[in-house]
């Protein structure tokens, strides 16, 4: 099943033709960086799933590439310039590096006119880049430039697959993809309806915002279109709340790969985490990262999950994907029809969630009670 799952990435969810070039990549615990036993277990199986699919993927296609650098250590982190390198061919590379362009996006510090000279010496060279990539790297990079100027530009078709476990290829990727496909689909269609989203969840959280002008967007698992992006495991139905409209509180009982011990709240104000509120140690992480900019504290993104084979709490890649979850992400959504860009992208996932709509004439609609969709599924 697990070889039958990873020919599946190649052949149904990126469609890769004989003629295409692919880049596989990861990313390996830095020095210092503090990981404990079991995390830097799964590390190592992550490297050895980004081999195994690289060494699959040479019978898929023209050209193989595969690189493994030490983590940036942050979910949203610009990846190093080696792997830009990879991804766009020497020629694009060159030119952003001589017009000292190449630096400030690694940092996010591109504005909007290095933006545009950017975009102009990428679209250049889009035909030395990458056909498609299959990142495996630990720390996420679906909210960074680098994948945004590839899909966006190149048309490279582009698979995430951050914080990754080997039990999920017999696990929430054991699907019917074509399946989860239309479900998610006909999800998108509904929210693309409202104007604005109310939640509530039994333990707490209850947060509004205003979604018009803002687009939901399906992450389904099939990416076979020119510039398709996507998680795998995949499953959900995602969307950037304007910004500085989100109101409430986020009780988090989850962080990315761990049950906490004890509850964490999140106050928000206009559009901003405003207090980080408990005694568990993921608290005191939350308020480094979130005192560092502004921007890390902006509510950046509403997900609801679509994948019925997706299972497990304790791991966000597939936890955001669980059939009738939500999840609310802070910090970047640059990438995805926000406005916001930052080097740090941070989901959390709620369980039993009432979700409401609320339509432009002011109609409410329950999109979700408790966890089940009020719609028929398919």
């Amino acid at each position: 099943m697990t070889t039958k799952t990873l020919r599946n990435i190649f052949s149904v969810n990126l469609s890769v033709k004989k003629s295409e070039s692919v880049l596989v990549f990861t990313d390996i615990p830095f020095d210092g960086e503090v990981v404990d036993e079991a995390d830097r277990c799964r590390r190592e199986r992550l490297r050895d799933i980004a081999i195994l699919i690289a060494e699959t993927g040479k019978s898929f296609c023209r050209k193989i590439l595969y690189h493994e650098y030490p983590a940036t250590g942050s979910h949203g982190s610009e990846p190093p310039k080696e792997l830009w390198a990879m991804a766009f061919g020497e020629k694009a590379f060159n030119e952003l590096k001589a017009q000292k362009l190449l630096g400030r996006l690694i940092k996010k510090k591109a504005d909007d006119s290095d933006m545009r000279r950017a975009e102009e010496i990428v679209a250049r060279n889009k035909r030395y880049a990458v056909n498609a990539v299959i990142a495996l790297s630990n720390y996420s990079t679906s909210h960074t430039r680098f994948r945004d100027l590839l899909t966006g530009i190149c048309k490279t078709r582009y698979v995430s697959m951050p914080l990754f476990d080997a039990a999920m290829l017999e696990g929430a990727m054991n699907v019917n993809w074509r399946l989860i496909d239309r479900r998610t689909r006909s999800i998108a269609r509904i929210v693309n309806k409202a104007e604005a989203v109310e939640i509530k969840t039994p333990n707490g959280t209850s947060i509004s915002f205003s979604k018009k002008g803002r687009k939901a967007e399906s992450d389904t698992g099939i990416l076979t279109a020119p510039g398709a992006f996507g998680n795998l495991p995949a499953g959900e139905v995602y969307l950037a709340p304007v910004e500085g409209t989100a109101n409430g509180r986020l009780v988090l009982e989850f962080a990315p790969t761990r049950q906490l011990k004890s509850p964490v709240a999140l106050t928000v104000k206009n559009g901003f985490v405003k207090e980080v509120s408990g005694d568990e140690e993921y608290a005191g992480y939350l308020r480094e990262k979130l005192s560092e900019r502004i921007e890390n504290a902006n509510i950046a993104e509403l997900g609801i999950g679509t994948n019925d084979m997706a299972k497990r709490p304790d791991n966000i890649l597939e936890s955001e994907k669980i059939l009738g979850t939500i999840h609310i992400a802070l910090g970047d959504n640059s990438s995805f029809g926000g406005n916001v860009s930052t080097q740090f992208h941070q989901d959390f996932v709620f369980f039993m969630p009432t979700v409401t709509l609320i339509h432009k004439d002011g109609n409410r609609e329950i999109l979700m009670k408790k966890g089940r969709f009020s719609i028929r599924l398919e």
